[in-house]
């Protein structure tokens, strides 16, 4: 008998070679966020498709990857990022023996620039890269979409726990603009984390054990998860606005009643005011 964990719990989204599409309205609870992986090597080093009326950005796990599109041809390293518009046709190529790379969607209705974002930026960058929390919900925060490129719908990066410590703390919920997904990854065993979905703490939509490569849908609720003790938990972490461009903002969040005190934690890698078009 399937629960509500089910519905917002994949498993080992990591596990398939080429490109494999684990996370779409289709088969989910999102509206509008897609999430993939694109695994290439030996076997399959490269791959072609086109993304139609979709925004895309990729982020790489792993590896060094070529990507041509629009004309151009990016080569990115590990936790390099590259925004493609809508409407493009994309080429990927491995340039190392293996590459891994995630891949995030969502519909818009307009075309947005071609953006590539390099992680060494992003790291002298205080209001990209930061930290957040206090003592047992200490996390580093990498903001590669963000505010710092022009897009539609999509934000995404990723984030870093101190071992045993709790994220997403405290709880928050931003369903009234985005919604969000996270890809655990750099968890190797025994690692893992407990990650919690709820509107209600009394009736928790999920409440799973993820490790490595799995990955939780968020489309409302608040979600924090924790670390198990001497190990960190790791993950990706993208949302899409359900109003394209004026609802793309980060860190404009509601925080569960009683844990108000010291403000979220996010207010680093806020967007200026977007401008509506």
């Amino acid at each position: 008998m399937s629960s509500p964990t089910d519905a917002l719990v994949f498993r080992r989204t990591q596990a398939h070679a080429g490109r494999h599409i684990s996370i779409s309205p289709a088969n989910s609870a999102t509206r509008h966020l897609s999430y993939g992986r694109v695994r290439l090597g030996p076997s399959r080093p490269s791959i072609e498709f086109g993304n139609q009326n979709e925004e895309t950005g990729f982020i790489v796990v792993s590896g060094e990857v070529t990507i041509t599109t629009c004309g151009r041809q990016f080569s990115l390293g590990r936790f390099d990022a590259l925004y493609v518009p809508r409407g493009s046709h994309i080429q990927m190529t491995a340039s190392s023996p293996a590459a891994d790379v995630a891949e995030f969607s969502a519909p818009v209705a307009a075309a947005y620039p071609l953006q590539v974002v390099r992680y060494a930026e992003i790291l002298r960058d205080p209001g990209l890269h930061f930290t957040a929390g206090g003592p047992a919900c200490s996390r580093e925060l990498h903001m590669l979409l963000g505010k710092n490129i022009q897009a539609g719908r999509l934000v995404a990066g990723f984030t870093f726990s101190e071992p045993g410590n709790w994220t997403s703390w405290p709880p928050h919920e931003h369903a009234g603009l985005l919604e969000e997904v996270y890809v655990y990854f750099d968890m190797p065993p025994p690692a893992f984390a407990v990650q919690l979905v709820y509107t209600d703490p009394e009736t928790p939509l999920a409440a799973a054990i993820v490790r490595d490569g799995d990955a939780v849908v968020m489309p409302s609720g608040y979600h924090p998860n924790v670390a198990c003790p001497g190990h960190r938990v790791g993950f990706i972490w993208a949302m899409a606005a359900h109003a394209e461009l004026s609802g793309r903002q980060f860190g404009v969040v509601n925080i569960q009643s009683g844990f108000e005190t010291g403000g979220s934690g996010l207010e680093s890698g806020r967007n200026p005011a977007p401008s509506v078009r």
